[in-house]
């Protein structure tokens, strides 16, 4: 059958960069992605554990990380900055403290900065954030993904793809559906396309959330 490529990976060196840029020799490889992996889930964590109850969404859009040999730069894409920032000014070394706890680091600097996407809704993130908010609230699956369909579109896409797998609506069969509006050219190396998959614990099991947002030639 049709084999699925990941969107990302497909593109890498024409229209998609890398979101981890750093040099390591090929033993001290596996240490560094590790490493990475903490960061990015202790910065989740921790924008899960302070954002205001209100929102279901956390609005990171992506973290991407640059290391030279003393420093480690760390750059949140964020849809709603106001969720981090807001309330205490020292947020984000607080953040950086945790961080580095976490990773008990002596000889190198860690430099966290936040930077403010002008539409978090075009965002595959964000979009999979939201409707797996609605999917908790048991709003059904039809209408969450129109939702965010129509979301998209005021963020000025040409297509999107919305695909959502699992145990929908509680029922025993699991099965996948999925919707389309406008072009989502996934054979295009030229085509931009912005692309997540998110899981999201329900009270009937897991379901996957797949995002293909097609941005521009």
């Amino acid at each position: 059958m049709g084999q699925k490529i990941n969107p990302l990976g497909f593109r890498l060196g024409t229209t998609q960069g890398h979101h981890s840029l750093w040099f390591a020799q090929p033993k001290n490889y596996s240490e560094g992605l590790q490493e990475d992996q903490k960061i990015r889930d202790c910065i989740k964590n921790y924008v899960q554990k302070n954002r205001r109850i209100s929102s279901g969404v956390e609005g990171i859009a992506r973290i991407e990380i640059q290391k030279r040999i003393d420093l480690i730069q760390v750059i949140i894409y964020m849809g709603f900055p106001k969720l981090l920032i807001e309330g205490r000014p020292r947020r984000i070394e607080d953040l950086q403290m945790n961080v580095q706890k976490e990773l008990n680091y002596v000889n190198r600097k860690l430099n966290i900065a936040i930077t403010r996407i002008a539409k978090p809704y075009g965002h595959p993130n964000i979009l999979a954030e939201f409707i797996a908010g609605q999917l908790k609230n048991r709003v059904s699956f039809r209408k969450a993904m129109k939702k965010a369909i129509e979301l998209t579109e005021q963020a000025d896409t040409k297509g999107i793809q919305v695909q959502i797998a699992g145990r929908i609506d509680g029922k025993e069969i699991a099965r996948v559906e999925w919707i389309r509006e406008g072009r989502v050219p996934l054979q295009t190396i030229r085509a931009k396309i912005d692309y997540c998959s998110y899981t999201v614990r329900t009270i009937y099991g897991v379901l996957g959330i797949k995002i293909w947002i097609f941005v521009d030639e």
